[in-house]
């Protein structure tokens, strides 16, 4: 398994009002963005390119809205890496675009 391109731990996710969890994980490895419990357990996951991830102007900058497969989640993140998620995102968006291209297939747009 390789090294995750960003992680956060102590991440609070809820979806609409109700607390998912208080200490999960977010993680993108391997071209694919996860949702993880207090115990690892998987909540939610999709590759990059189906995965949009925004930080409402009115909220600090330790908040962050994902949604994954049609699901809205709300993270609160520890400390301010908002902004290192969004650009592991896109990082991980442009190195898995070639590959997609190279095996013949289009890309998304």
């Amino acid at each position: 398994m390789a090294e995750p391109e960003f992680s956060a731990t102590g991440v609070r996710i809820a979806r609409w009002l109700r607390s998912l969890t208080r200490s999960g994980q977010v993680v993108v490895r391997d071209g694919r963005l996860v949702l993880l419990t207090s115990y690892g357990r998987e909540i939610d996951g999709a590759p990059v390119e189906q995965v949009r991830v925004s930080g409402p102007w009115y909220a600090a900058s330790d908040r962050a809205l994902a949604t994954i497969n049609g699901n809205r989640y709300a993270l609160r993140l520890k400390g301010q890496v908002r902004d290192a998620l969004v650009a592991a995102l896109r990082g991980a968006r442009s190195r898995r675009v070639p590959t997609v291209a190279a095996e013949g297939r289009t890309a998304p747009r």
